[in-house]
């Protein structure tokens, strides 16, 4: 790259899909690689999750369709997705399916790609950072650490029938942070499946809207306490949930 031009934008070949992770929220958090391939869209298939400013990187002339799934209320089904993609890319275009955080962290991106495959469309992925990195970094503490973490899971909390079926024991595990997905319309059941499991209900849990938008805001709480807290700030989604001693680094930051 030659100091203080920007870099040409390489175009993807026509009558493919880019699955595109738009990172957390904030456009500077979002990757070279993203930035190319929305430069060259000519289809711009994009969720509600994606921050602001970051369609208006695509072209004015590709055309952008909107296809957000907010709790309750979904512009299409997954189904439909998916056949809009093989539609517009067989039709020739150049497909960018834009993602709030990662295509593959509870993104659906693997639904769409095993959609494309199956009509031998070639897709490319180019990550992004998902909402717990974005949440850890704007709020400073980390995901692990050597005296409170050693590990780091992330999960979904919302499952394909709504419910929320996990495995309680493995994530009740001490020296570990857990990071739960979509998990705002479950939080009593989390917290007291987590306290039956063994998880102390002291150890300190965080409720994170929209991290890295301009209105991100962080409740922290015991776990114990956690679906008080939801219900005393109006918690919704889409709030990630951080659970783990990490959590009291907070104020260290």
């Amino acid at each position: 790259m030659t100091p203080g031009h920007a870099p040409q934008a390489q175009a993807q070949a026509p009558g493919t899909v880019c699955l595109v992770g738009a990172g957390p929220g904030d456009p500077e958090l979002l990757t070279l690689r993203a930035w190319r391939r929305l430069q060259t869209a000519e289809v711009l298939v994009y969720d509600n999750l994606v921050g602001p400013g970051i369609v208006d990187f695509a072209p004015p002339q590709a055309e952008r369709i909107y296809v957000g799934k907010a709790a309750g209320h979904h512009t299409l089904s997954q189904e439909a997705i998916c056949q809009l993609l093989v539609d517009q890319a067989q039709s020739g275009k150049r497909v960018v399916r834009l993602k709030g955080g990662d295509p593959f962290v509870f993104g659906r991106g693997g639904e769409e790609m095993e959609a494309l495959a199956r009509h031998a469309i070639p897709v490319e992925i180019v990550p992004g950072i998902t909402a717990a990195l974005g949440a850890g970094a704007s709020f400073g503490f980390p995901l692990t650490h050597r005296e409170h973490a050693q590990s780091c899971v992330f999960v979904t909390g919302h499952l394909k029938d709504g419910g929320v079926d996990l495995n309680w024991q493995a994530l009740a595990q001490p020296h570990q942070t857990v990071v739960i997905y979509m998990g705002v319309t479950g939080l009593d059941r989390i917290a007291e499946n987590l306290q039956a499991a063994g998880l102390p209900g002291e150890t300190p849990a965080a409720l994170i809207y929209k991290a890295t938008w301009p209105e991100q805001r962080i409740h922290t709480t015991p776990l114990r306490d956690l679906a008080r807290t939801a219900r005393r700030h109006r918690i919704q989604p889409p709030t990630l949930l951080v659970i783990g001693t990490v959590v009291g680094l907070i104020n260290a930051a």
